[in-house]
């Protein structure tokens, strides 16, 4: 349906809006928050526990002005609401993804998604692998060990919705991480209770089917995998690097950039972004870019595919 008064707000060249949509015969309503314009936009998908406004940052960063974007609430998070919450799932929430995206004729698009919003972006990219043109995976789930979150459902089961979110919330506020306490502490005001039983186990069965890598190495568009110092020892990160995914170690992270950890991460997604907008630039342009005076101090370049490959700096890449 089309945007009333009532459901829209501008604030300047962004808007803040509401969008009814269906998904397996379940009515949505999705809160969302874009600027339009010519260029394919960032599609952002939030974690677990997290929102829309995790990404909104970006209309105060110069190095995205005027940048088209979307960022949405998945079903059963933030502001966005849903009358049926025994669907949840990450297949669901790959359906809404693509019913918003209908909903506002969007054909092609970069991804940005973190942890929960990681995986649903790539199994989006999967399907879709001539519409997604990048991807920047924000420590998406991609084996059995990146389960820490979703597999609570089965190690620290509850019956009662209300009571596992409310443990899980207090286990969350004592881990030894970054930014932990901060993540733990919204948690309960950002997730209904009833939509996480459904999202968690779906994610710990995508996990351990042994796929997603392999999902991840597959896909045709330039790829980030950015993760958190604290995260330095995870046992595919040679893989991807031997696979030509560009590596992206954040320092002072642990599973949550956008909180500890800010402006590495935007300046990542930023180069990562200006790089791949490149008409596929010669080996010898993106070496021109390692002078001081365009790349910031422990970037590096990495060896290009078919000399074309388009190129991310990375922070605290290991050789």
């Amino acid at each position: 349906m089309t945007s009333t008064k009532a459901q829209s707000d501008w604030i300047g060249d962004v808007l803040h809006e509401r969008r009814q949509i269906s998904v397996e015969g379940v009515e949505i309503d999705v809160a969302i928050t874009r600027r339009d314009g010519s260029a394919a936009p960032i599609i952002f998908l939030h974690g677990f526990g997290g929102s829309k406004e995790d990404y909104l940052d970006i209309v105060f960063h110069e190095s995205f002005k005027d940048r088209t974007f979307v960022a949405f609430d998945a079903p059963g998070c933030g502001a966005t609401t849903i009358r049926d919450f025994s669907r949840m799932s990450i297949p669901f929430l790959v359906k809404a993804t693509q019913a918003i995206l209908q909903k506002l004729s969007i054909q092609h698009f970069h991804l940005v998604g973190h942890s929960m919003g990681g995986l649903t972006a790539l199994e989006l990219a999967f399907l879709h692998p001539q519409s997604a043109l990048s991807f920047v995976n924000i420590k998406g789930n991609l084996s059995p060990e990146d389960c820490f979150l979703s597999r609570q459902i089965f190690t620290c089961a509850d019956k009662d919705p209300e009571k596992f979110l409310m443990n899980f919330i207090e286990r969350n506020y004592r881990s030894p991480f970054f930014s932990a306490p901060f993540y733990a502490s919204s948690v309960r005001h950002k997730v209904r209770p009833e939509a996480v039983r459904g999202i968690f186990e779906s994610m710990v069965r995508l996990s351990d089917s042994g796929s997603l890598i392999e999902k991840f190495l597959e896909l045709p568009c330039p790829r980030v995998f950015m993760y958190g110092n604290q995260y330095d020892k995870l046992s595919y990160l040679p893989a991807l690097k031997e696979s030509n995914v560009q590596l992206a170690e954040i320092p002072h992270c642990g599973h949550f950039p956008m909180y500890s950890n800010p402006v590495a991460m935007w300046d990542c997604i930023s180069r990562f972004e200006k790089v791949i907008e490149l008409p596929h630039p010669p080996l010898n342009s993106v070496m021109a870019m390692r002078p001081q005076a365009q790349m910031p101090s422990g970037w590096t370049i990495n060896k290009r595919l078919s000399g074309v490959r388009l190129s991310v700096k990375t922070y605290g890449l290991k050789a």
